[in-house]
């Protein structure tokens, strides 16, 4: 298979970590979340073309971080969206033809797994439509009433916490995020941009411990995450980790 395009926002601040810095630059196990989460990436598609977004003035980057031989440095947008369709249109610049597979990944999920990043890619390869990773929900789900009080317990059948990376074709990327803009749709990930378009993207089962970092106590369980498996601690059998 012909590797797919990497997609990685990073232009964020991260505000609600209250740091010094975006989160992207704090430290975990002796690197930053950038550093450890563009190596995931590259174990597992070492050939792989990278666009990178980042802040214009973003002074804490450091080329030294990324790991894949092609990859280039895209400006980003005010919001995620817009750092996603800059990147996309560096792809296009590039040659690349509408049927190529992109994968759009959080650069704050630094515990992706190798195993979950290869069965993505198989399955959007194979899908007309796309994909993405994704979790069943395991918790009881309450709706809150506005006013710090539960309304209701949702029924959690069929819900699913949404991860990345997700993956589309060119073509059909780009022409969702252009129609969300051009509509005003609230865009909160690349698939919710796909859905509407009238698709159903692909639920790809993905490991729990693909955690996002965005408050303060996620940098230090990601911390045992990678840990745990590189020790091994945290099985790697697919029924073990849904």
């Amino acid at each position: 298979m012909t590797p797919p395009w990497l997609v990685v926002p990073a232009a964020g601040c991260g505000r609600r970590m209250g740091a010094d810095r975006p989160k992207q630059y704090l430290t975990l196990e002796g690197r930053t979340v950038l550093a450890h989460t563009l190596m995931r990436l590259h174990a597992a598609f070492p050939e792989a073309r990278l666009c990178l977004c980042l802040d214009g003035e973003d002074r804490h980057f450091d080329s030294a971080w990324v790991p894949f031989r092609d990859w280039r440095r895209v400006d980003g947008g005010v919001e995620r969206v817009d750092s996603v369709i800059n990147a996309l249109e560096a792809i296009v610049a590039e040659g690349a033809d509408e049927q190529a597979i992109v994968l759009v990944h959080d650069v704050a999920r630094p515990c992706v797994a190798a195993d979950d990043l290869a069965r993505l890619f198989a399955v959007v390869n194979d899908d007309p439509v796309g994909g993405l990773l994704a979790a069943p929900v395991a918790d009881t789900m309450k709706r809150d009433d506005g006013a710090g009080r539960v309304a209701r317990t949702e029924a959690r059948a069929g819900l699913w916490h949404a991860l990345t990376p997700q993956g589309f074709r060119l073509g059909v990327l780009r022409r969702a995020l252009a129609r969300a803009r051009a509509d005003g749709v609230a865009v909160t990930d690349e698939a919710s941009a796909v859905e509407a378009l009238g698709l159903s993207p692909r639920l790809v089962p993905g490991r729990r411990d693909n955690l996002k970092i965005t408050h303060p106590e996620d940098l230090a369980l990601a911390g045992q995450i990678l840990a745990a498996q590189v020790s091994g601690a945290i099985p790697t059998d697919d029924e073990e980790c849904r």
